[in-house]
Formats: C-alpha cells, sequence, structure tokens
C-alpha cells in the first residue's frame, strides 16, 4: 500500500467520521461523548442475566482443512443448495482500503470450501457490490443483494453507508460489519453485528497497558467525534480511574496536521518527559509529533495510538521505534492468518492483499453467517439471526468470538503491539 497516498484518503475519512454521529439524516443518535465510569468501559452491554446457549452444532467450517484445500484438486463439487452471502463493500478512497481487498479475499476462501466440500454439502456463493461512497447507493446495493437471495450481509464500517443497509434489511437478515470498530452500529434486536473489538474495548487496553507499565502521567490529543473524540475520553477515563493522571489534552486535525508547534510549546511547560501519549491520529502524525517533541527535548514519550496506526502503516514509518498501537490480528509466520493470505497471494499470481491485519475480520464474517446456519439447522435469514445471537466461543481467524449476552460487540482480546528493533511485535493481550 502506498500509505502517504492515505494523507487525502484519511482527512476524506475524518469528515465522514465525524459525520457518523452527527448526521441527522442517517438516523443514528451521536455517540455520547461523557463516557461511562472507567470500571465499566462496556457500559453499552446489557447485564440482565441470559438464558444459557444452546448445545453449539460444532464448526460449520474446519478453518484447517479449508486452508490446506487445493484448488487445482478438490473434491467433489457440493449439490446441495446453495449458501449466498453479499458483500455491500466501500471501494471509495474512504473504505476501499480494507473493503476492497476484504471483497476479494472472501469469495476466495468460499472457493476453498466448495473445493473441500461445501457447508453439509451445499456450496458457498458469494456476490458482491459496490455501494460507492453512496447512503443511496448503499441502500440500493443492499436491496439488489437480497434480490438476489442473500442469507446474511457483509457490510461497510462506517454508519454512513451501513444504516442504510440495515434499513434495507428491517432487522431480518444478519449484517456483519467487519471492519468497524464503531459501537452505535451493532444492535442485536436489528440483526447487526461487529466482528471486532469496539473502541471502549481498544482504548481501554491502551489505557491498562500503560498503567501496567508503571506509566502514571499522559497526554492525550482529540478531535470531537465517533472515533477521533471517542477513543481518548475512553482512555482518559481508564487512565485516570487506574490512578494515572492525564496533565493535558490537546486537539488538532485528524488526518491532516502535521505541524504541532503550537501544541509542543504549550506541552513544552507542562510534560516531564516521563508520560504516555494517545490518539486516534494516524501514522504519519504520530511520528511527525514524536519528530518536533524530540526536536524540543522530550525524548522518553511513549506513544501508543489506535487501528488507525495499523491501518496507515506505522510498521513502514521513519521514527516509528517503539510506538505502541491495538491492531485487530497479530499475524505470525506460519499461522492461520498467514496461511490465508500467503495463500490467496500463491492462487493469485502473487497477489499481496492490503490491510492484512484486517483481512482475518472479513472471513470471519463470512464463517460466522455460515456458523450461524449449521446451528439453526435452517437457512432463512430470520432463522440464522436468532442462531447467530447465540455463538458463544466461535473460533476464527481474529480470535474468540461470542454474541450471546452482549448487543453484537465480541467481548474480545485486544492485541498490543509494538515496534522493537523495527520489528512489529506482540508485548501483550488485553
Amino acid at each position: 500500500m502506498k500509505f502517504k497516498f492515505l494523507i487525502a484518503l484519511f482527512a476524506v475519512f475524518g469528515l465522514v467520521a465525524a459525520a457518523c454521529g452527527n448526521d441527522a439524516e442517517d438516523g443514528a443518535e451521536p455517540p455520547d461523548t461523557e463516557q461511562p465510569d472507567a470500571e465499566q468501559p462496556d457500559a453499552e452491554q446489557p447485564d440482565a442475566e441470559q438464558p444459557d446457549a444452546p448445545a453449539p452444532s460444532g464448526p460449520a467450517v474446519d478453518i484447517d482443512a479449508v486452508l490446506a484445500a487445493d484448488l487445482a484438486n478438490c473434491e467433489p463439487a457440493p449439490t446441495g443448495d446453495p449458501i449466498r452471502v453479499g458483500m455491500a463493500m466501500d471501494f471509495s478512497e474512504v473504505v476501499g482500503f480494507v473493503d476492497i481487498p476484504g471483497s476479494k479475499l472472501v469469495p476466495y476462501f468460499a472457493d476453498l470450501i466448495n473445493c473441500a466440500g461445501g457447508v453439509n454439502g451445499s456450496p458457498v456463493e458469494v456476490a458482491v457490490e459496490d455501494v460507492g461512497g453512496d447512503a443511496v447507493t448503499a441502500g440500493v446495493a443492499a436491496q439488489t443483494l437480497l434480490d438476489g437471495g442473500a442469507q446474511f450481509l457483509i457490510g461497510p464500517p462506517f454508519a454512513d453507508f451501513a444504516l442504510p443497509i440495515l434499513q434495507a434489511t428491517e432487522g431480518n437478515v444478519p449484517l456483519f460489519v467487519a471492519a468497524s470498530t464503531e459501537p452505535t452500529l451493532a444492535d442485536i434486536e436489528n440483526n447487526s453485528y461487529l466482528v471486532t473489538f469496539d473502541d471502549t474495548g481498544q482504548a481501554t487496553a491502551a489505557a491498562e497497558w500503560a498503567l501496567d507499565q508503571g506509566i502514571t502521567r499522559a497526554f492525550v490529543f482529540t478531535q470531537p467525534g465517533p472515533y477521533t473524540g471517542f477513543n481518548p475520553d475512553v482512555f482518559v477515563d481508564v487512565f485516570e480511574a487506574g490512578g494515572g493522571t492525564i496533565v493535558s489534552e490537546q486537539t488538532y486535525e485528524w488526518g491532516a496536521d502535521t505541524d504541532f508547534s503550537a501544541q509542543v510549546a504549550e506541552l513544552a511547560g507542562i510534560l516531564e518527559d516521563n508520560e504516555a501519549f494517545y490518539s486516534a491520529a494516524l501514522a504519519f502524525q504520530v511520528t511527525a509529533l514524536r519528530g518536533q517533541l524530540e526536536g524540543a527535548g522530550f525524548d522518553n514519550i511513549t506513544y501508543i495510538g489506535t487501528d488507525a496506526l495499523d491501518a496507515t502503516g506505522v510498521q513502514v514509518e521513519d521514527n516509528n521505534e517503539g510506538i505502541v498501537h491495538t491492531p485487530h490480528i497479530n499475524i505470525e509466520p506460519g499461522d492461520r492468518n498467514d496461511l490465508l493470505l500467503s495463500g490467496y497471494a500463491a492462487a493469485n499470481d502473487g497477489e499481496e492483499l492490503e490491510s492484512r491485519g484486517f483481512m482475518g475480520l472479513y472471513v470471519d464474517s463470512l464463517l460466522l453467517g455460515l456458523q450461524g446456519i449449521a446451528d439453526c439447522g435452517c437457512t432463512d435469514s430470520v432463522g440464522i439471526g436468532e442462531a447467530v445471537a447465540q455463538i458463544v466461543g466461535f473460533q476464527g481467524f481474529s480470535g474468540e468470538i461470542t454474541y450471546l449476552g452482549t448487543n453484537g460487540i465480541p467481548d474480545k482480546a485486544v492485541p498490543i503491539k509494538q515496534i522493537v528493533d523495527g520489528e512489529d511485535v506482540l508485548i501483550d493481550t488485553k
């Protein structure tokens, strides 16, 4: 990926992200910038005692057997009624960096499933429609997929485009919002599910990690918004609840600012050079700020960021040594995610997919829908959705996923990674 190209891309994303929480026409309530108490970071989850989960039917797909399938030497083709999956993806510059490779990988994995015999003798068919970075088009794309028989959908990350899809499904068809951390998009009553941890989870993990390192002082960069403001707010709540002190909260323009001279001038009279820095800033912004703080004599700051650092290539930025971030997936040589991505490349003339750390979320979205079909023993979307809501302990490419007792946000472990000697290394899991 040409990460520098993402400067303009994410500047657009910043506008969209802000709109997600404030556009009255999209039907979404903006997230409350007043965060819940740090002791209850998942306050949006219901606390009521949940019914026991039904006995699971077992994994719908043997992931390891599927990964070992040879597309040049397949089992006899499955002959049952096809399982139809719809992907409403955003190929625009806003989200294309994850949705485009995701929309390539899921059909490939479906081909592997079919090569290994399908799901209980049924082939998996994947249809893809581009939402075109437009709310109206998103609704049309979803309806096209539903008219084509899609039994569940995989959708784009942002509320501007996911909400029109939910209007089309009317809550009757499961929607997996593969790469989103936006908590307002999860609604188990409306058949809408996140596949990864949400922003509360990743910001909480970052604050707890900082406290574990004995760091007692921190400063944050924030911009009002459901992502750019929400993550720092949660970090502040958790860090202070754990005994830490927030010494400064600075504002900036997300996805655009690289000159932080005004903020550095103010911080120069506050910092003791033993603090943690936290924000949802992009990789090139964090390294720019770091260089300017180092130029002012602050060499011992611990820099911590969100999944945006993984998305915008902190691994290849200059002056990235020691930077900490919270990616969705830790990929090690020879593990399932590595085999998935290397297998795709081998089957597609060496094409390396971008946004590697997000790709397992798209395949897990497929697998979760298939698991719902296996668990309910049905093919109707309503029944599939009811079964998905009961999923417990699903083991996929991105970790363990449970929906029972949640509002559609899995309580997943958050990897903590750090650039160490030029390598992106897993240093903890929260």
